[in-house]
């Protein structure tokens, strides 16, 4: 992949690609671009990059005319379902080998106009002119998630509605700051990432308030950058290395556009489940993103896993927002709804070797973006999800001294991790299932 940057004034979209493409040919340099048979490129939208048809150009660019190619288009979650049209391409047996390549451009335009681009990928004739831009929806959807937990179960004994909910939203605010600190100190061993920083509670906090309760600290930026896979058959693979990463397991959600059109109804619950944790939810309405729950059931049935904390190495997800990595770490199972906040405060999703300057009781359980996230990393949209798979992919290989300068962020035997990519307010989402796998 590039870094992942404000701006690539030097690189147009064709240029990052091929920068990307060229160093994951060098890494296996057995494979030619002769052997590759189809190609799925993903960008998430035209405007950027004021040019349509713009993956057909990278094919172009890489001189993989005349043969298969496809654009993948699916909002914030782009890169993550061009993965899977990847694996689904393979897997079907049209291809052997499948390049799967994402980009995008997005300093090409002032920040203004590119969240109305961005906010164009919400419900143009209902929440568009009601709030436009995607911080707004974020802000909403947890100050109803702080109301349906951490307010009813730290606040419960304060009558005063109004003073419980603002109570409920200072800790959760709190909270959100050490998710933030988490990804973007992970981050400073992350040549690739385009915010790594040591910050402090305070830092985040006393950073500028962009919709309430969400400050700038606490959210993902506009981005250059691209990122590409190489996919191939079992057979095919080991003919080029001796180290592959399979693609264990897949899972796919969707929810209705508009937000007032989410229903109210059961808990789709995982095998470690009981329909009595969840009684007396109302499920999803805003608070919870029904898709990232569907997508990581069929992920998990996909891989046969049970238990994903003892089961998985590492987790990377997207979290445009630090209060859309707490809401995700409920959807996948890491723990119950309404555990999100306890989750983070007992240290699970941080890395044991890194000292966070924080009281974590219980650190690296299940390491949850150890890359930086989107958060440090930034979120050129189109290649934001194959760079979660680049990062499992050289996890996974033990390769993450190789292509960093250094092992800080390598989790030792590591053997299995979960990418997951999210679009507009939870409309669609994907989970993949990734594992180490070695030549008998």
């Amino acid at each position: 992949m590039t870094k992942f940057a404000k701006a690539h004034p030097d690189m147009d979209f064709r240029l990052m690609v091929k920068k990307a493409y060229d160093y994951a040919m060098a890494d296996v340099p057995a494979i030619k671009t002769r052997d590759i048979d189809s190609s799925r490129i993903s960008y998430f939208s035209d405007h950027f990059t004021r040019q349509l048809k713009a993956a057909s150009m990278v094919q172009d660019y890489l001189g993989l005319n005349p043969k298969d190619s496809r654009r993948i288009e699916w909002g914030g979650a782009t890169g993550g379902q061009c993965i899977q049209a990847g694996w689904e391409t393979v897997a079907s047996g049209r291809s052997d080998v499948c390049l799967v390549a994402g980009f995008e451009t997005m300093s090409r335009v002032e920040t203004w106009k590119g969240n109305e681009f961005i906010a164009l990928a919400s419900d143009t004739n209902f929440d568009y002119p009601v709030g436009g831009f995607y911080t707004g929806y974020y802000a909403l959807m947890v100050q109803r998630h702080i109301y349906k937990f951490l307010r009813k179960t730290r606040f419960a004994g304060i009558k005063d509605e109004k003073m419980a909910q603002e109570m409920a939203t200072r800790e959760a605010m709190r909270i959100m700051a050490m998710v933030s600190v988490k990804n973007h100190m992970n981050a400073t061993a992350n040549p690739y990432s385009q915010y790594p920083n040591k910050l402090t509670v305070d830092d985040v906090l006393k950073s500028e308030m962009i919709s309430y309760p969400i400050n700038r600290q606490s959210i993902c930026t506009m981005s250059d950058g691209a990122a590409v896979l190489l996919l191939a058959s079992e057979d095919v693979a080991f003919k080029y290395t001796d180290k592959p990463v399979l693609i264990k397991g897949v899972g796919c959600g969707t929810d209705t556009m508009r937000l007032a059109d989410r229903p109210h109804g059961e808990v789709p619950r995982f095998p470690w489940e009981k329909k009595s944790d969840y009684e007396n939810l109302d499920y999803p309405g805003v608070h919870s993103f029904r898709a990232g729950r569907a997508a990581a059931l069929e992920a998990y049935k996909h891989a046969g896993i049970k238990d994903p904390k003892k089961e998985l190495s590492f987790v990377e997800l997207h979290d445009a927002y630090a209060s859309s990595e707490i809401q995700t770490y409920e959807d996948i199972g890491l723990c119950k709804y309404g555990e999100g906040y306890d989750f983070v405060e007992s240290g699970q999703p941080f890395l044991k070797e890194i000292d966070y300057k924080l009281d974590l009781k219980n650190k690296g359980i299940i390491p949850v973006n150890p890359s930086g996230g989107l958060i440090a990393c930034g979120h050129p949209v189109g290649a934001t999800g194959i760079m979660q798979g680049v990062f499992a992919f050289w996890e996974l290989q033990n390769s993450i001294k190789k292509h960093f300068g250094n092992s800080t962020l390598q989790i030792k035997d590591a053997k299995r991790g979960l990418i997951h990519s999210h679009a507009g307010t939870g409309s669609s989402v994907t989970v993949s299932i990734l594992e180490a796998v070695k030549h008998d």
